[in-house]
């Protein structure tokens, strides 16, 4: 039976995760061992710690991670990119030399498996029920048309990919070490899908990145709410086959 698997959050590339090569090599065992059962592969964001496709121009690295997403699609299995906070300047690259389909927002889709469909909302999760003003200039910023253009023009090529890098780097040590616990009665991605829910009774399932913990949530008798964790260290990803979601990770799986 085919499958269809999310997971998110690997932060290739980055320069404050410890062994992030061997982690990258560990994200594309995985992914091989699920090519051949798997139908589509959902990422939810932020799969890279910083991405920014110049016109001529990518950031170096993650070229195993890129094969894979390559040689799966090339294999017929639908892979799907819903940009987050660390990855939102994608300008083709990544659909044409790779097959990805990519995805600037949130979305709702029908998922078939077999004979069985349910209705999902996908999302990497920033911005969703956030209040925090500076959050959501920095925010507007980022997904600003004009300021990317001003961005890629502006700094030659090695400045800007050394700019987002630094930026990057600092907040991921910013957070280091910091484990969050969610607060089903106040966290803001929890409210917003109570909120959401309330309105598109039709969903069966909500699915989030973002936050780095791995969050599971009964909402109804229908419908479910999931956050992923991550897939650096807790290496967490959900698969539905059809019939039930179930959340696991691939920390066992060798290189």
């Amino acid at each position: 039976m085919k499958k269809i698997y999310f997971l998110s959050d690997a932060h290739l590339g980055s320069r404050a995760i410890a062994n992030i090569g061997a982690r990258e090599k560990r994200l594309c065992a995985f992914l091989d061992s699920i090519k051949d059962d798997a139908q589509a592969v959902y990422m939810l964001g932020d799969m890279f710690d910083f991405w920014f496709e110049y016109r001529h121009l990518v950031p170096k690295g993650m070229v195993r991670f890129l094969g894979k997403l390559a040689e799966l699609t090339d294999n017929g299995v639908e892979v799907h990119l819903f940009t987050g906070n660390h990855d939102i300047w994608t300008f083709g690259y990544l659909e044409q030399e790779c097959g990805v389909k990519i995805h600037h927002g949130p979305e709702t889709v029908d998922l078939k498996v077999g004979d069985k469909t349910s209705r999902f909302f996908l999302a990497h999760g920033d911005g969703l029920g956030e209040k925090s003003r500076s959050f959501r200039l920095i925010r507007l910023i980022f997904h600003n048309r004009t300021c990317q253009w001003l961005f890629s023009n502006v700094f030659p090529a090695n400045w800007g990919a050394e700019l987002g890098m630094r930026w990057a780097y600092y907040s991921r040590k910013k957070h280091e070490g910091y484990i969050e616990n969610i607060d089903p009665a106040t966290d803001p991605l929890v409210c917003f899908a109570k909120e959401h829910y309330r309105e598109h009774p039709d969903i069966n399932c909500y699915v989030f990145g973002h936050r780095h913990v791995e969050f599971d949530l009964i909402m109804s008798r229908s419908c479910r709410m999931v956050i992923l964790g991550d897939s650096f260290r807790q290496c967490t990803y959900a698969c539905w086959n059809g019939e039930e979601m179930v959340l696991d990770n691939f920390n066992r799986i060798s290189t």
